[in-house]
């Protein structure tokens, strides 16, 4: 009797146990995300801080004036006035959002992670990676393959997604707290921009067009899936510039 008496208590300890850690798992993996997050963003802004202070010369050897990204700045504008004179022909595949359509290796990065997204009415902040490859989707946002890269200007339109239902972290799951008005703010190798959401659809997969570059527009669109748990449709953020800094805090 006594014997039985312990398996039963045994047995209500173990399933407490268990119960607890379902309870607490959501709560715990988020909170070691955000700290692997939180290293993976210092790594990147002392890298770029740490590029920035070297010496830039040209083929003879001799100093040149001016920050060692210029080059790729340039670049990247030009690959996103390109997008734009287009008409983004391309952006008809969903499988091609996988293809890294630019890289930044080359330029000394380690991987294609071109910055950081911070939305403060979600308490989210997370690293932003080209291609929206499986692997870079496990890691944090993902920019869209054939739509502008995230460093502003008019007649750009950068699509950024996350998972919503993903157990590992929170990501977009709370994107249906945003309301127009509220800032999204990215912060790339150059400079820190600001936007405010202004429109928010719920789309199907194949509507592409209203992803699309919008003329004379600087844009950045939150793409997810919908509803919470299932991938049926899109839920699309619409937001636009409105302030730009220099690199640095938010």
């Amino acid at each position: 009797m006594i014997l039985k008496k312990k398996i039963l208590i045994s047995l209500a300890v173990v399933s407490l146990a268990v119960g607890l850690g379902l309870l607490l798992y959501p709560y715990i993996s988020q909170q070691v995300y955000v700290r692997e997050v939180k290293k993976v963003l210092e790594a990147f802004d002392h890298k770029v801080d740490r590029m920035n202070r070297e010496v830039k010369t040209d083929v003879s050897g001799t100093v040149v004036a001016g920050s060692y990204f210029d080059e790729l700045y340039e670049k990247i504008l030009a690959y996103n006035r390109d997008l734009f004179l287009s008409g983004q022909k391309d952006l008809v595949d969903p499988f091609s959002y996988e293809q890294i359509g630019f890289s930044l290796k080359e330029w000394g990065f380690d991987e294609d992670m071109i910055g950081s997204l911070k939305i403060p009415k979600m308490d989210i902040e997370l690293p932003i990676y080209l291609g929206a490859t499986n692997e870079n989707m496990a890691k944090g946002a993902a920019h869209l393959t054939q739509t502008s890269l995230p460093v502003g200007g008019i007649n750009t339109n950068a699509v950024i997604a996350a998972h919503r239902g993903y157990s590992r972290a929170a990501m977009f799951r709370d994107i249906e707290k945003l309301e127009p008005g509220d800032e999204v703010i990215i912060k790339n190798f150059r400079e820190t921009l600001v936007y405010k959401v202004v429109e928010i659809k719920i789309l199907q997969p194949s509507d592409i067009q209203d992803i699309l570059i919008q003329k004379g527009r600087d844009l950045v669109t939150l793409l997810t899936c919908h509803p919470y748990g299932f991938n049926l449709q899109r839920y699309a953020v619409f937001c636009e510039r409105i302030l730009t800094m220099k690199r640095g805090g938010y």
